[in-house]
C-alpha cells in the first residue's frame, strides 16, 4: 500500500511557499562544505524525514531519491577547500546555500535556512530577481521539525558522502570513504602520517601544523 500523503508541519507563521536549506559538511577537515536547497509541495508522501544525522546511510538514500522525484524543485551547492580557507568556514556556508539556491527552476520567495543564522546582506543580495529579495528565517533544530529543511539536509548529506567515496579512490590511504572527512582519530593519525592533501581545510586546527611550544624560561 502506498504511503498516505502528509502535509507541512504545524510550525507558527510557516510562509506558503520557501526553499528550506542546510548544509553537510561544515566541520570536517577535509572536502568540501555541501548545502542543499528543497520546495516541497504542500502535500508528499515521504513518511520519515528528519534530521538527516538520525538516519541510516541506507535511509537517507531511499529518503533522497523519493525527496528528488517529489520536491517541486530542489538544488545543490558546493564550496572547495581552497574557498574555505580563503574565505573562512561561515563565508563558505553561505555562499553554498546562496549557490544551491540559484540553481532552483523557480526562485523561492522566503528562505527557512537551519540553524541560528541567515544569509548576510552581500550573499543575500546575489539572490534578487527581478529587484526582490527572499525573505529569510533561521530556525534552530529546523531540520527535526520542518519537513523541506529535513529534505535539503538529507540531500546534502547523501551528496556530499557519494563526493567523499569518490575523493576517497583519488587520495588513497585518508579514509575519505569510511569517516567522510571528521576528524576521527584515524584521520588524524593519516594526517600525521602522510601530510595533508589537497582536499584537506589547511586553515583548520587537526589539518594545520600546531604551534611550536613555547620555551619555558627558568630563572635560577
Amino acid at each position: 500500500m502506498p504511503p498516505r500523503p502528509q502535509r507541512l508541519a504545524p510550525v507558527a507563521d510557516l510562509p506558503p511557499v520557501f526553499a528550506g536549506i542546510d548544509e553537510a559538511g561544515r566541520g570536517c577537515l577535509a572536502g568540501p562544505v555541501v548545502a542543499a536547497a528543497v520546495i516541497l509541495p504542500q502535500e508528499y508522501a515521504l513518511p520519515g524525514l528528519t534530521d538527516s544525522k538520525k538516519l541510516t546511510a541506507a535511509r537517507r538514500e531511499s529518503l533522497a531519491e523519493g525527496i528528488r522525484s517529489c520536491a517541486v524543485t530542489w538544488g545543490i551547492g558546493v564550496v572547495w577547500p581552497r574557498d574555505i580557507d580563503r574565505i573562512n568556514i561561515l563565508q563558505a556556508t553561505f555562499r553554498a546555500m546562496a549557490r544551491a539556491v540559484r540553481v532552483l527552476r523557480q526562485p523561492p520567495p522566503a528562505l527557512l535556512i537551519d540553524g541560528d543564522k541567515t544569509l548576510p546582506p552581500h550573499v543575500l543580495t546575489t539572490l534578487s530577481c527581478d529587484g526582490h529579495l527572499p525573505t529569510q528565517r533561521a530556525i534552530i533544530g529546523g531540520d527535526g521539525c520542518i519537513p523541506a529543511i529535513s529534505a535539503a539536509s538529507i540531500l546534502a548529506k547523501t551528496f556530499r558522502d557519494r563526493l567523499m567515496d569518490t575523493l576517497d579512490r583519488r587520495y588513497h590511504g585518508y579514509g575519505f570513504a569510511k569517516h567522510k572527512g571528521y576528524g576521527t582519530a584515524e584521520h588524524l593519525a593519516a594526517i600525521a602520517a602522510h601530510g595533508p592533501c589537497a582536499q584537506h581545510r589547511l586553515t583548520f586546527r587537526g589539518v594545520r601544523p600546531a604551534p611550536a611550544a613555547e620555551e619555558q624560561l627558568t630563572l635560577w
